[in-house]
């Protein structure tokens, strides 16, 4: 049987979990490991607040509980439940703030993050300050529009490219980091007009899962 990565969305927008599979057609290949993106059902629609964080965190262990999986991905920035789920299986799981950051910080000097909502960005800096790298954090800005209204393309990319323009000649970022999976298909026009890298957390996290499964 081959090795399986198995990628969560702890929201319930199905939209989302397309955008992420199809961000990672690239890393599926023949011999490799099977990549499945899965639903969180009982998740809200967007998980925009700390209490949408707190909830899904039950429902994602019983979920990973119940899976077989060589290596977990928990799809959502704000990494809910990622120490909780790490005790729920023998097998590893990656949260994809955390990946997406570390591959930042492997790209460059100080990192900024595009978030959707404005009230995203304190949750972020509070789990950037528990990794201890504040310091490398340039900025944050958000384009002002929740997890479902992303597929909202004209307007999404429009307010990305400015909130991106702002953490790069303002804020002293060499390294975009896209705070959100649903921001997935943005990512490679993002950078093309950036001219610098620009990460999209889930690629990041299943990036490292590969290679810890060889």
């Amino acid at each position: 049987m081959s090795a399986r990565i198995l990628v969560i969305n702890p929201n319930s927008s199905a939209t989302v979990t397309d955008d992420i599979a199809r961000a990672l057609e690239g890393f599926r290949f023949e011999g490799g490991p099977t990549i499945d993106c899965l639903t969180l059902a009982e998740g809200p629609p967007g998980i925009e607040t700390q209490r949408h964080v707190d909830e899904v965190v039950a429902p994602l262990c019983r979920m990973i509980e119940c899976q077989r999986a060589d290596a977990f991905v928990i799809a959502c920035f704000s990494d809910p439940g990622l120490h909780a789920a790490r005790e729920a299986t023998g097998a590893p799981v990656f949260g994809i703030a955390q990946c997406g950051i570390l591959a930042a910080l492997a790209r460059g000097e100080r990192f900024g993050i595009v978030a959707i909502l404005e009230t995203s960005i304190a949750r972020h800096r509070r789990y950037v300050a528990s990794l201890g790298l504040s310091a490398r954090m340039a900025g944050e800005r958000a384009i002002g529009l929740g997890v479902t209204a992303l597929a909202q393309e004209d307007t999404v990319a429009d307010r990305m490219t400015q909130a991106a323009e702002q953490l790069r000649d303002e804020d002293g970022a060499d390294v975009i980091v896209l705070g959100c999976a649903g921001m997935a298909r943005y990512r490679a026009p993002l950078e093309s007009h950036l001219g610098c890298p620009v990460i999209d957390p889930s690629q990041a996290a299943v990036g490292m899962a590969l290679a810890m499964l060889g």
